[in-house]
């Protein structure tokens, strides 16, 4: 079963915090590995990117992702793994992905998590239109 992992709007440091907090409890735990993803202010073309809005094919990235989170456990020795990724408009220096792993040891969340966001880059159907300045836009291309 595919766990819906979309949050509407950027993702609250709030949240974050909160999700660290949450493992505490998990005492078999010896390390986390956080990645934040943060809209930039790119300037393409002479125009500057003040948000992103993002969206995806709901279905098939839920789906994608929850085969990201079987091959992750799969791979990696981990305790926990989860991952968070915005829809709708996100300013620029706001968080839009949440990548947070939690494993016994350091090296395997290191090796998990850029693995994991590789994977979110190049498999899940999410896109992100590039707003501009003057309410232009492009699509933002996946680096």
């Amino acid at each position: 079963m595919s766990k819906n992992v979309f949050v509407e709007g950027p993702i609250a440091p709030e949240f974050i915090a909160e999700s660290i907090a949450k493992h505490q409890s998990k005492h078999t735990i010896g390390a986390h590995n956080i990645f934040l993803g943060q809209v930039r202010a790119d300037v393409i073309h002479d125009n500057t990117v003040v948000a992103i809005d993002y969206s995806a094919y709901m279905d098939m990235a839920n789906e994608a992702l929850h085969t990201i989170r079987e091959k992750a456990f799969a791979k990696f020795d981990l305790t926990c793994m989860h991952i968070y990724h915005s829809l709708g408009v996100v300013k620029a220096g706001e968080i839009c992905l949440f990548v947070f792993v939690s494993a016994t040891r350091r090296k395997q969340v290191y090796e998990a998590t850029e693995a994991i966001v590789n994977w979110i880059k190049t498999d899940v159907p999410i896109f992100g239109k590039e707003i501009f300045e003057n309410d232009t836009f492009t699509w933002k291309q996946n680096t």
